[in-house]
């Protein structure tokens, strides 16, 4: 039984996993909406990593109060493959992030979703993008194929997804193919290329891996495109730096975690009436970020 998870809880419970987790901003913005819907549930960062996923979800099936969790690096294809089920996206992305806990005792049951999808269409929407004509993804893990599936429902034809292995995201052919929207993957070299006639681009890249690009753009380099960059800390990031002083709009990572995060609540508690629009608010509140 993972430590941080006994004994069973009195109360309502939720969590976010992953490893390192230290940093995450969850914990604020979920105890933030769940103090301003009225609604007791604890809500902390538990540090679970790839071998103790398994151990930790039969944990959540056996003990009463669990709601909900959100999950982040690394965990988020190992929770797609042992959650009891997961939804029609999530089952195409082969990603999740969000785990609903429904039923009691031995009927107990585990659903993944991926809201992270909303997070990212919601983010680039709410900076004034309407339907990308020249998407490029750069990154090609799981929240690069929750940012083709983003795209898609932004009513996208095509993305180009620039890789540094593009043999290792051929599973993003098949997201496109399942979702209506056509994925090229291009090697790294491609890359300032791309970015130089992309009107909408997606950085996937972990805190500071897009820090050599950044200086490769600053070289006469122009643009009027929107650039989301999911790493949110530090903000700007290097190239969103470089990005804003070519020209183009930048949008925050911390844009997509806040409105993937007024899904999961919703989804938690959908007993609950909620106003997500107000819900937002309290969570830009909490960590200090303008209201939206």
């Amino acid at each position: 039984m993972h430590p941080e998870a006994s004994p069973a809880a009195r109360t309502l419970r939720a969590a976010v996993i992953g490893s390192p987790i230290g940093h995450s901003k969850s914990p604020l913005l979920h105890a933030a909406a769940y103090r301003a819907l009225g609604i007791a549930c604890s809500y902390t960062a538990i540090d679970v990593d790839e071998r103790s996923l398994e151990d930790f979800l039969g944990t959540v099936r056996s003990e009463d109060g669990w709601r909900g969790l959100s999950v982040t690096m690394p965990l988020k294809a190992g929770t797609a493959r042992l959650a009891d089920t997961t939804t029609d996206l999530a089952t195409a992305l082969g990603v999740v992030n969000t785990v609903v806990v429904g039923g009691d005792g031995s009927h107990r049951v585990l659903t993944g979703h991926n809201t992270d999808v909303a997070g990212v269409a919601h983010a680039l929407a709410g900076a004034g993008v309407g339907t990308p004509a020249h998407p490029v993804i750069i990154g090609g893990g799981g929240t690069a194929a929750a940012a083709v599936a983003g795209l898609a429902r932004l009513g996208a034809s095509t993305t180009r997804v620039v890789v540094r292995r593009p043999e290792a995201a051929s599973d993003l052919l098949r997201i496109g193919a399942l979702l209506g929207i056509g994925v090229e993957l291009q090697a790294w070299p491609e890359v300032g290329g791309a970015l130089r006639s992309a009107d909408v681009v997606v950085s996937t890249l972990p805190p500071r891996a897009g820090d050599p690009l950044a200086a490769s753009l600053d070289d006469g380099f122009r643009t009027d495109g929107t650039l989301l960059d999911v790493a949110y800390d530090p903000w700007p990031s290097a190239l969103a730096a470089a990005w804003q002083r070519a020209g183009g709009r930048i949008v925050p990572g911390l844009d997509m975690l806040l409105h993937q995060a007024v899904e999961q609540v919703c989804l938690f508690f959908p007993d609950v009436v909620q106003d997500p629009a107000s819900v937002l608010n309290v969570m830009c509140d909490a960590v200090g970020a303008p209201r939206r």
